[in-house]
């Protein structure tokens, strides 16, 4: 029996050597948590598969982020821990970059057309794609209280068995969806978050990644007890979150571009601080002019390496 103080210490974030895992998954997370790393393990991912899950709308602020050797060059000139993208990109845009920057392959996915009140996302690659693309990861987004959540989970199911065949890390975009969500307080609510972090370690996901849980004491009302009545820090949040992942890594989800430069990196602290192993960010960094977007991933970095 573990004693209550034990239950209730600071999440202590997992190390690849601390784990239990196959030889091949443990040479890829090496890569992508060390040798790429800005420092202490920590993880910095550039994701750029807004293009299928949002549509070009998310290039308008930046034309040139069309173009994913924007997002590749950034990646490799920011020193990055790894790019994630779809495989039509990595087929017809990698090949200059290979080697240069680890490669989390997204397969499966979904256009923003339909509504999200029944969320789904279909298989668009296969973990043998990753292997032949020499990817380091691959990556899943399951929707966490979807009405499609059973066949979800079972899709997940199979492609963590085909993972552990080839030695595949899998990361998991772990996203609460649907109805039932909403009127429990919403999809940016602890309970969510939470319960999405959970979820993830419960079904064998190497790495989670998730949203920030948002702290909004009107919507948290709706959330099931205790969480209706639960009085927590933004900070206490994410250390919750972090937790429930319990020895799976946690990366947070930057989300809509945030203005203030300040802000976000105060995010990262608090994240690093409660138990996150890294960030996810790609619409913070690859929306802005590329200077600024390449300055601002080196001052995450530095901030990786000195918390």
């Amino acid at each position: 029996m573990l004693k209550e103080e034990v239950l209730l210490q600071k999440a202590i974030r997992p190390r690849v050597d601390d784990l239990d895992l196959s030889i091949g998954k443990k040479t890829r997370l090496h890569r992508i948590f060390e040798q790429f790393s800005p420092g202490k393990g920590r993880v910095m991912i550039l994701p750029i598969d807004q293009g299928l899950e949002h549509g070009p709308v998310d290039f308008f602020e930046n034309p040139h982020a069309a173009n994913p050797e924007y997002q590749l060059s950034l990646a490799v000139e920011g020193n990055f821990s790894a790019i994630a993208f779809h495989i039509g990109l990595a087929e017809k845009y990698l090949k200059p970059f290979a080697g240069k920057v680890p490669v989390i392959l997204k397969i499966n996915g979904k256009t923003a057309i339909p509504s999200d009140a029944h969320a789904f996302s279909p298989l668009t690659g296969t973990v043998e794609d990753a292997v032949r693309l020499g990817a380091d990861a691959v990556g899943y987004t399951l929707y966490v209280g979807s009405p499609a959540q059973d066949r979800d989970i079972h899709q997940f199911m199979e492609v963590r068995k085909e993972a552990e065949k080839y030695g595949m890390p899998v990361v998991m975009w772990a996203y609460p969806r649907g109805e039932a969500i909403q009127t429990k307080g919403g999809k940016e609510s602890l309970y969510a978050v939470e319960y999405a972090a959970r979820v993830a370690c419960e079904l064998g996901a190497d790495v989670v990644k998730v949203n920030f849980p948002k702290i909004d004491n009107e919507k948290q009302k709706d959330s099931p007890a205790p969480y209706n009545t639960l009085k927590v820090t933004f900070a206490e949040a994410v250390q919750r979150v972090t937790q429930a992942a319990g020895r799976t890594f946690v990366i947070m989800s930057g989300g809509e571009k945030v203005d203030s430069e300040e802000k976000l990196l105060e995010r990262v602290k608090i994240a690093l601080e409660s138990g996150a192993t890294g960030i996810i960010f790609g619409r913070n960094l690859w929306q802005r002019p590329y200077t600024q977007g390449l300055q601002l991933a080196q001052k995450i970095s530095k901030l990786m390496a000195e918390t």
